[in-house]
């Protein structure tokens, strides 16, 4: 769907984009994250033509944006940081600019209005004036121009900044759904939300692309195993003589807890097996109380600081 080639992007002597290549396949949502500074606006303003690349080549449903701008941009609904909208029309005005703009055939003006409008809860508003509108609003009304045109991908910038809760919510559910039909492009610093609503990832720092695949693989390379912690009572040998025993586990930490004879311990897969069965299995046969249970899995904020970390490291040797 999109295919970004050693895509760079200079300001002077400053790099913003360097050298990024990747793909985005139809129909899947894509978190796009980085720390501030990394790229991600500069690479986003780029995908859709609002800025020309240094060098480098990207291609929109097999278009150049560069050669084919208009059949390129036909393709692509998009909500930068700052959502575009006018002050001093209404939401219905404004989208039925919008509509215009991309030269949607009017006979599909009203269905698509009513259906953005009903999808980003707007349709109450939409006769007030965007000025009297709060932050929340406004940003809904620009994910609302997003969908204009019924668009194949949709990139969206912090689509959820100045929402109270419930509508962050909703707005997660929104892309998710859209995650159906189109191919979406999330950038968002909010970690848990990449995490809810994504598929795969893009991960950029100081210009360069660090790691595309799923957010499962991503985060079993770089945050480690998932581990599984236990609380046992019993005497110290024979805890210890059981975990020691457990197939497929590795006991990487075991400590008495506050309370006398309970200990806490802590074991990794091998291969990624799931323990549970031969821990349960092992604990009643001893006839020991097994009193917890708990299966820590790694999250993507540790992979996430995992990588740019260890990408300031390199970038700090250079």
């Amino acid at each position: 769907m999109i295919r970004v080639s050693h895509l760079t992007k200079r300001y002077g002597a400053h790099t913003a984009v360097n050298d990024l290549s990747f793909h985005i396949e139809k129909g899947a949502v894509y978190g796009f994250l980085g720390p501030n500074g990394a790229g991600k606006s500069t690479t986003m303003n780029i995908l859709t033509g609002c800025l020309s690349a240094t060098e480098g080549e990207v291609f929109i449903a097999g278009h150049d944006i560069q050669l084919k701008p208009m059949e390129a941009k036909r393709h692509i609904g998009y909500l930068p940081e700052i959502p575009p909208v006018y002050a001093d029309m209404t939401p219905a005005e404004y989208l039925k600019f919008v509509l215009e703009a991309k030269r949607v055939p009017r006979s599909e003006h009203q269905k698509q209005l009513a259906d953005a409008m009903a999808k980003t809860g707007i349709t109450y508003m939409k006769n007030r004036l965007i000025r009297n509108l709060s932050k929340g609003y406004r940003q809904r009304v620009g994910i609302a121009q997003a969908l204009m045109g019924n668009p194949e991908i949709i990139i969206l910038d912090e689509p959820t900044v100045g929402l109270d809760p419930v509508q962050i919510i909703e707005i997660r559910e929104l892309i998710r759904e859209l995650g159906r039909d189109h191919t979406v492009i999330l950038s968002s610093h909010i970690l848990s939300e990449v995490e809810s609503v994504c598929d795969s990832l893009l991960i950029i720092v100081n210009g360069k692309l660090l790691a595309a695949d799923t957010k499962e693989n991503l985060t079993r390379r770089f945050a480690g195993e998932s581990k599984l912690h236990l609380l046992i009572r019993g005497d110290e040998e024979n805890v210890r003589g059981i975990l020691n025993g457990i197939a497929g586990a590795v006991c990487i930490r075991m400590e008495e807890t506050e309370e006398t004879g309970v200990w806490h311990a802590v074991l990794i897969a091998k291969e990624c097996a799931d323990l549970r069965e031969n821990v349960f299995t092992a604990f009643a046969s001893a006839a020991l109380p097994l009193l917890e249970m708990r299966t820590e899995k790694p999250t993507l904020e540790q992979m996430y600081l995992e990588m740019t970390t260890m990408a300031g490291r390199e970038e700090q040797r250079v």
